[in-house]
């Protein structure tokens, strides 16, 4: 979304049940992730199913403000012409990421070990985010950076003309600063290591091992670890974007709590660090079927078949919720629907997404009837299977609170408005379009 963005106010009303197949757009992480990989790989890189929403986006064209040739050859068809490790050239003008924590953080860790100067920026949301999550590590590289006060964009890079490799413990579970540092290892000799308490998504390692990288996760006493060997010649490859499981969620939570619905949704990613969403909603009860499971561009999918059916609140420990992070706001709202109480831990990290999705989530979920409870690190959502709705929700600019209200609406008593649902398109932009395609009544 544009920073000058005029808000689209949004609501959606009761439905009848929904139908059909969702077509659900490409995996966020990975298309960040192949386009920064593509750009710092020798040769051509062909992306098929690439997510084309505005964080995307902006990675690409970041991309080739650092020398890469980026080049779009139909729908969600992507190629890559890279520079290779620590190929990267000084770009002309400020990087501006939008409205991506994930594409600014990565795309600072490519960057931070080759010598060279970038400053980034983003939207209002995005200049709220803390980065010296990740602006710490790439210091220790040997980075210079300078950033407003409490580690904020916009943040200068001056990259490390002699980097030093980094062994680093993650202060939090987090897929970007690990990303980041593995990132930033490419281009430092020897090795680099992560090491974090308990794994995070692993779209960085698998698609680093395909591109040639030598890297190598193993768990040990001191928690999970990964090595990666610098200064390795990346070749270009294929790559095959999966569905977004994080984008599914939506469809999929709509499915459950609209009475009389049964929608298909194929070719979903189900890789394991990243499926703590579904395998709750199974603990719920919910009549979810994965048919058709196979491997796509290395990772896991499946084609789901969900239909409406009673839920029950569950607890979810906080080991699992590094798999599910970005499904927080929409798991709130499926409890809403449920019976008795479902409890949320572990979710500290909700509090500094693109807005605190925990406040967030429970200002709009109370002013619709239902009752939530909160602290620092934990959501608990009192389920009551019929929701009054009619209240009026704040997006914050995020779009995953934006949907997840619209989402909620389609079975409360009462429409439910959100006051700005441009952010979407940041995310999936064909939102509106594919939820009305089932038979949601949203817009």
């Amino acid at each position: 979304m544009s920073h000058s963005a005029e808000p689209r106010p949004m609501s959606s009303r009761r439905s009848g049940p929904l139908r059909g197949t969702a077509q659900v757009p490409g995996d966020k992480s990975i298309s960040h992730r192949a386009l920064i990989l593509g750009a710092l790989s020798v040769g051509e890189t062909r992306i098929t199913g690439l997510l084309e929403g505005q964080d995307v986006l902006d990675t690409a064209r970041a991309m080739a403000a650092f020398g890469a040739g980026v080049a779009r050859q139909g729908p969600g068809a992507w190629t890559v012409q890279g520079v290779g490790v620590g190929g990267f050239s000084e770009p002309e003008g400020v990087i501006d990421c939008g409205n991506s924590g994930t594409g600014v953080r990565l795309i600072m860790g490519a960057m931070a070990t080759t010598p060279i100067t970038a400053t980034f920026t983003g939207d209002a949301s995005l200049s709220r985010r803390p980065m010296a999550r990740v602006t710490d590590p790439l210091a220790e590289f040997g980075a210079r950076i300078t950033a407003r006060e409490g580690g904020r964009l916009p943040i200068t890079i001056e990259g490390a003309a002699d980097p030093l490799p980094l062994r680093y413990r993650t202060p939090v579970a987090s897929a970007q600063i690990k990303s980041a540092i593995l990132l930033a290892g490419l281009n430092a000799p020897g090795e680099t290591v992560v090491i974090e308490a308990e794994p995070t998504r692993d779209h960085s390692e698998r698609m680093l091992a395909g591109f040639g990288a030598q890297i190598r996760s193993e768990t040990t006493a001191e928690g999970h670890v990964v090595t990666l060997t610098g200064r390795p010649e990346l070749r270009a490859q294929p790559v095959a974007v999966p569905r977004d499981p994080s984008s599914a969620a939506f469809p999929v939570a709509a499915a459950l709590i609209v009475p009389g619905s049964e929608i298909r949704v194929p070719g979903v990613s189900r890789n394991p660090t990243r499926d703590g969403l579904y395998v709750t909603l199974q603990e719920m009860g919910a009549d979810i079927a994965f048919e058709n499971v196979r491997e796509e561009g290395g990772e896991p999918v499946a084609d789901l078949v969900v239909r409406h059916g009673p839920l029950r609140g569950v607890t979810v420990p906080a080991g699992r919720a590094a798999s599910m992070i970005d499904e927080f706001p929409i798991l709130s709202v499926i409890a809403a629907f449920a019976e008795g109480e479902t409890v949320m831990n572990g979710v500290a990290e909700l509090r500094v997404k693109e807005s605190d999705r925990i406040d967030a989530m429970a200002r709009g979920l109370r002013a619709n009837g239902v009752q939530v409870e909160e602290t620092p690190d934990s959501m608990t959502v009192h389920g009551m299977g019929r929701v009054p709705g009619g209240g009026l929700c704040e997006s914050h600019l995020d779009h995953r609170i934006a949907m997840s209200f619209l989402v909620l609406g389609l079975a409360t008593g009462q429409p439910v408005g959100v006051d700005d649902g441009g952010p979407i398109a940041t995310s999936f932009p064909d939102f509106v379009a594919l939820m009305q395609g089932l038979g949601a009544d949203l817009g």
